[in-house]
């Protein structure tokens, strides 16, 4: 049992990918957890109550991040915050529709009304990687940003939104003295607690329904899930845990992607060329994850991760089982003309 059991802590997003398996991982160390969501009444959000533990110690609030006096009621009497609430888009509108700056300094103010302990922020390596002007030598490690106006530049309104409110909350942290620890997850995979299908799989549903042709001249840090919730609850209960923790494993090419998918599932159309536009191939950069290795994290290797999506996706209906056995079919005979 957890040293931490028994404390009350909130959990902003509660129904998200990260913020369900925050909740299942505190739930099942002891903790009494206070969620919230924008409906109480959407059913996407009825696997919470399935939880182990659910029905002694979680409670649902609904709370919207640019409402404050809701933000103040989920966090009454919580020891710690796990604010993990993000809109899923890269839609300019949606993005400046959600204020990410205004929504993360309520968090943080909130937390101080309340006399929260720490609060736990879900960035993303987005607020990173994404600097042309760095040497592809470069070490990316907790000290480097992003830039935003290449971000603005390069339509990654996602990333963007998650940059101006990860600074906005340093800024309002500092200002308030408010201990706070940020998590910045890579491109996360493995399987959700949701049925409901994330914006998150589409990266890979793509290379497994025939919508992708050919993969990207690109490389990518990939995260299990798992990972990502054990990171935001290891952060929270070591006391010298400080800054920002980059929570990324393998750093691959789409290339390299598609050939784990295709030796996992031979039976989907998996593409098999590159849109490179003549251009060579990309080069993996460096990306550090020594700080949560310090802390004792071990990372599910990304194989593993992409695997039990792809499991994931079937079982919930996402991944057509009959085109999967009309591929399989395809590979066994070879139909004459």
């Amino acid at each position: 049992m957890s040293p931490f059991s028994g404390q009350t802590v909130c959990v902003t997003g509660a129904g998200g990918y990260i913020g369900s398996w925050i909740v299942k991982l505190l739930l099942e160390k002891g903790y009494t957890v206070r969620g919230t969501i924008r409906n109480l009444d959407d059913p996407k959000n009825c696997h919470l109550r399935e939880l182990y533990g659910a029905k002694e110690r979680l409670n649902l609030f609904k709370a919207d991040l640019l409402d404050y006096q809701s933000l103040l009621i989920a966090m009454n009497g919580c020891n710690g915050v796990f604010h993990t609430a993000f809109l899923m888009t890269n839609s300019r509108e949606e993005i400046m529709e959600l204020v990410p700056d205004e929504g993360a300094r309520n968090v943080i103010k909130a937390a101080v009304e309340t006399k929260v302990g720490r609060v736990v922020f879900t960035s993303s390596v987005g607020t990173v990687t994404m600097d042309p002007n760095r040497s592809p030598n470069t070490i990316i490690d907790d000290s480097c940003w992003s830039d935003l106006q290449y971000c603005k530049k390069t339509n990654n309104w996602y990333c963007y939104g998650k940059m101006v409110a990860e600074k906005a909350a340093w800024e309002e942290a500092h200002e308030r003295r408010m201990d706070l620890v940020v998590i910045n997850p890579a491109l996360v995979v493995g399987p959700s607690l949701q049925s409901k299908l994330s914006p998150s799989f589409n990266h890979i549903l793509g290379y497994l329904n025939g919508y992708n042709k050919t993969y990207d001249n690109k490389v990518q840090s990939y995260v299990h899930v798992i990972d990502v919730a054990k990171a935001h609850i290891l952060v929270y209960e070591t006391p010298t845990a400080t800054g920002r923790y980059l929570c990324g494993g393998s750093v691959l090419h789409r290339g390299d992607v598609a050939d784990i998918l295709a030796k996992f599932f031979p039976e989907y159309p998996v593409p098999t060329k590159c849109m490179d536009y003549g251009e060579s191939r990309v080069k993996p950069f460096k990306l550090s994850n020594q700080k949560l290795l310090d802390l004792g994290l071990v990372f599910i290797p990304v194989e593993q991760g992409l695997y039990e999506t792809v499991k994931y996706l079937q079982e919930n209906g996402h991944l057509s089982i009959a085109t999967h056995l009309a591929r399989l079919v395809q590979l066994l005979f070879v139909l004459p003309a």
